[in-house]
């Protein structure tokens, strides 16, 4: 056999098996939205009816319809929604679904195999492929919530996928896709989704805890980041504090850089939303602040967020 038909074999071989992935899930990856236009992706995460969108795709809407790949179509309820991770739930009238296989998304390496999927005309699903670029890169979303990490691939993501699944060579799930921005695609990680649907199964909603600031990362001089008790090059300086809030009975004042949270490190917001879960509603926790160059120390009460 020449080398040229064993590289042939190959490529037929990885071929089949990246269509035998995409058949497999095609039960499982539906349409959200209805109307001539195209709409985004759900994936059917559980038999019993549940499906997962991205939270963007529904805008205010309580019931949108989901589009099946056999044709047929069904008005969903929104179950839950969370605008920091832009993960949402829905729920239909069935008990026949197929739902997907979740992996771990923390089991990720850079330069793995993925393949993309969506449904946005309601009809058979299309995909895309690519490998993972970064598993567990921080950023702030552009669509007003704060996801503590997010899957990064340089799988492209056409109109429309936003809430399809991101799955690895097996078909098991590892991430939510949500946007695609500077030639990459951006994806929930599915142990962050398993968390949220846990949680909007049970309540509805995720609760956050909130302290009532606006804020922004800010570079320390290096005197000051040096100090022992600091030992850190950077904080988050406060904006504007809300009148009424934990922050305003904490004493937090315009101008204060906040550097610690219950003696962890609070160098962007992102630090922030990390430690402000909802085990932080109600629990007194410890400011670390610099006002002016003098270190501080506050309690402060968190509430729950509104959001």
């Amino acid at each position: 056999m020449s080398k040229s038909t064993d590289s042939s074999a190959i490529l037929e071989t990885v071929s089949n098996a990246i269509v035998n992935v995409a058949d497999k899930l095609s039960p499982s990856v539906v349409r959200i939205g209805a109307g001539r236009w195209r709409g985004g992706t759900g994936t059917v995460w559980s038999r019993d009816g549940h499906i997962v969108t991205s939270n963007h795709v529904l805008g205010r809407t309580d019931e949108i319809e989901v589009g099946f790949s056999d044709g047929t179509k069904q008005v969903a309820k929104v179950v839950g929604r969370d605008p920091y991770s832009d993960i949402a739930l829905l729920k239909i009238d069935s008990d026949h679904l197929s739902p997907v296989e979740a992996g771990d998304s923390d089991a990720l390496k850079v330069g793995q195999f993925v393949l993309a999927l969506a449904n946005p005309m309601g009809r058979n699903p299309s995909a895309t492929y690519g490998i993972v670029t970064n598993p567990a890169f921080s950023i702030r979303s552009w669509w007003g919530g704060a996801p503590n990490k997010v899957l990064v691939t340089d799988a492209r993501l056409n109109p429309g996928y936003s809430g399809g699944p991101l799955v690895d060579a097996r078909g098991r799930v590892i991430g939510i896709n949500a946007a695609y921005a500077n030639n990459r695609g951006i994806s929930i990680p599915v142990n962050t989704v398993k968390a949220v649907v846990d949680k909007l199964m049970q309540d509805g909603k995720i609760k956050h805890a909130y302290l009532g600031i606006v804020a922004d990362s800010i570079r320390l001089p290096e005197n000051i980041a040096n100090q022992p008790d600091i030992n850190q090059p950077g904080g988050l300086i406060i904006y504007n504090v809300e009148q009424d809030s934990a922050a305003k009975k904490a004493g937090l004042t315009m101008g204060d850089v906040v550097v610690k949270l219950d003696g962890k490190q609070v160098e962007d917001i992102m630090d922030l939303h990390e430690m402000l879960d909802d085990k932080a509603i109600g629990k007194r926790v410890k400011l670390s602040v610099l006002r002016g160059e003098k270190l501080i120390e506050l309690t402060a009460t968190p509430t729950e967020s509104e959001q």
